[in-house]
């Protein structure tokens, strides 16, 4: 257990780091905040799971990234337009939003189940 923290330590460092190298030769210089985060988590998350559990495990684990990232694409289109359109105030929005991810990854690992690809 715990040399599999240190190992999720380390290359999550390492992949971290790299992300955000390569972010930094890009313009807005901000892109490379977004590099840097949750893709080379993701990437390091996959890596110590394919050496642990082998390939199947990996397999399901990346469709349900995949499935999160929709619902999360969702909560930031339903946001931004709350946020522009409507007028909510940000902080209301963020949270009211929290539900419409919720209801979309429940539904996403649903459906995922029931098509025999989410474990």
């Amino acid at each position: 257990m715990i040399g599999e923290l240190v190992a999720r330590f380390v290359v999550g460092g390492i992949i971290i780091s790299a992300f955000a190298a390569a972010g930094e030769l890009f313009e807005p210089k901000r892109f490379g905040g977004m590099t840097a985060a949750a893709p080379s988590t993701a990437l390091a998350t996959l890596a110590i799971a394919f050496v642990t559990h082998g390939g199947s495990y990996v397999s399901t684990e990346g469709r349900s990234m995949i499935a999160g990232a929709g619902a999360f694409f969702v909560y930031a289109v339903v946001t931004v337009v709350a946020i522009q359109r409507h007028h909510v105030p940000v902080g209301v929005t963020a949270i009211g939003a929290w539900a419409v991810w919720l209801a979309m990854a429940l539904g996403l690992c649903m459906a995922g189940r029931a098509a025999g690809v989410l474990g």
